[in-house]
């Protein structure tokens, strides 16, 4: 589990993108909720998870922000997100410090924190969790009025759940 769950305060968090620009939390909370997707590269869950975190971000794309952040440096995260069609925001976690994944108190990833407008974390979930993302994409909808998309595909064969 990670040290931080529901109803503890969000760290803010403050990284570089891919692109070398800055985000902050703090900042991206003024616009709504925002999913915080913790990932490795060389992970096999996280493989497995971040193209259903892809289509958390493209259903609500405009309504609410999911970001991802990577635990490694740049190139790699690059090659990762050509690889599974990552197009999310993607933020770099100095890979000698990890700043952040030491502020969210990560022990395993994939680890996903749904946080509210208010910064609160609503969701923890840590590895693979189908029930969890059902969950984030439900509260994503709400918090942008409107019917919550699929996540998953009609006959799509989806583990419910895959220690990190």
């Amino acid at each position: 589990m990670p040290a931080l769950t529901p109803g503890k305060a969000a760290p803010d968090v403050s990284l570089p993108d891919m692109h070398g620009q800055h985000f902050s939390l703090r900042d991206a909370l003024r616009h709504g909720p925002v999913v915080l997707a913790f990932f490795k590269v060389s992970c096999p869950v996280c493989q497995y998870t971040m193209p259903f975190v892809e289509r958390l971000h493209r259903a609500h794309k405009g309504k609410s922000q999911v970001v991802a952040i990577s635990q490694h440096p740049k190139k790699e995260t690059q090659a990762f997100m050509r690889e599974y069609g990552i197009t999310m925001p993607v933020l770099l976690d100095d890979p000698e410090r990890y700043p952040a994944s030491n502020a969210y108190g990560l022990t395993n990833v994939p680890t996903i924190f749904l946080i509210s407008s208010g910064g609160e974390i609503e969701i923890s979930s840590v590895g693979w969790s189908k029930k969890d993302l059902e969950a984030i994409n439900r509260h994503l909808s709400k918090a942008g009025a409107l019917a919550a998309p699929a996540v998953f595909h009609r006959g799509e064969d989806v583990i419910d759940y895959k220690a990190g």
